[in-house]
Formats: C-alpha cells, sequence, structure tokens
C-alpha cells in the first residue's frame, strides 16, 4: 500500500509533505498542478498525512470513492518522470 495525493493539492502545492518526509519520495515539477508519492519508495510512515493544510493526503485504503483515481495518477506520474537523482527533491531546492 502507499498514500496518495488528491484533488485539494491542485494548485495549492504547500511543501509541508516534502519537509516531513523521510525516504523523500514526494514529488512534483514547476509545470505540474500538484505533488505526488511515488508509490515504490512510500514506506507509509504517514509523516506527511497530518501536515498537509488541505486534507489532500490519504492512505490508499482510505481515499475518498470520488478521489481514488489520484491513485494511479500518483503512480503514473513517476513512470514519465526520472526522480532518480536527475534533479534534487523540492525540499532541498527551497532551502537553495
Amino acid at each position: 500500500m502507499t498514500y496518495t495525493i488528491t484533488d485539494p493539492c491542485i494548485d495549492t502545492k504547500d511543501a509541508s509533505c516534502v519537509d516531513v518526509c523521510p525516504v523523500d519520495c514526494i514529488h512534483t515539477t514547476a509545470d505540474d498542478p500538484q505533488y505526488y508519492i511515488d508509490p515504490s519508495m512510500c514506506i507509509d510512515c504517514a509523516a506527511c498525512e497530518p501536515v498537509c493544510p488541505v486534507s489532500a493526503i490519504f492512505f490508499e485504503d482510505d481515499v475518498p470513492e470520488d478521489q481514488k483515481h489520484f491513485t494511479p495518477i500518483n503512480a503514473k506520474w513517476f513512470e514519465a518522470h526520472d526522480t532518480s537523482g536527475a534533479w534534487r527533491s523540492t525540499a532541498e531546492r527551497h532551502e537553495d
């Protein structure tokens, strides 16, 4: 299982979740409308969920029915983006 970022994140893009993620599995680009959680890296620690100011992050089993389509959206984002070190995490870039 994994956590999923859903609709309330769109156009909000608050980086609080990135700052607390111990495995750096939450990413975005300047052109994307939201953050995404890499399901292959997420360790289900739940650190991101309580810090989200718009309550957009859910454990996969708890995603509201009308938001369930965001689980594959999060996974597919990582199929299209190389986050293996080609660029630094959003949290690290905020500090620069």
